[in-house]
């Protein structure tokens, strides 16, 4: 999660520092721009990040919110496909699998 969050991140701030985005479709030219995505990309990725390190020391919530997070960031890639289909797609494959991996083996703690 991470490397999933950094990779976020860097695609937020992307977005923030090259705006415009020309996609060519069956109507045309269309210009988007992305700035307001770029900043939830952005910061998204850093609470992702920031989570996988709590996954890291073995938090429990951490594991919680990371599936919630993830979730989040799967739906949220939909955004992306006019721009970079291959990219978002990818994106939500990585999501898909985390929560995988996330979820496998959850067993409760007696406390």
């Amino acid at each position: 999660m991470v490397i999933l969050g950094s990779l976020d991140a860097i695609w937020g701030l992307a977005a923030i520092l090259n705006d415009e985005v020309v996609v060519v479709g069956g109507h045309g030219a269309l210009i988007f721009d992305i700035t307001t995505w770029g900043w939830f990309q952005l910061i998204l990725g850093a609470v992702i990040g920031l989570t996988g390190l709590g996954l890291l020391a073995g938090n429990e919530v951490a594991r919680v919110l990371g599936i919630a997070l993830l979730a989040i960031n799967a739906v949220l890639q939909v955004v992306w496909f006019p721009a970079a289909p291959l990219w978002a797609f990818l994106m939500i494959a990585l999501d898909v699998v985390i929560i995988y991996q996330l979820t496998v083996n959850w067993t409760e703690r007696e406390g």
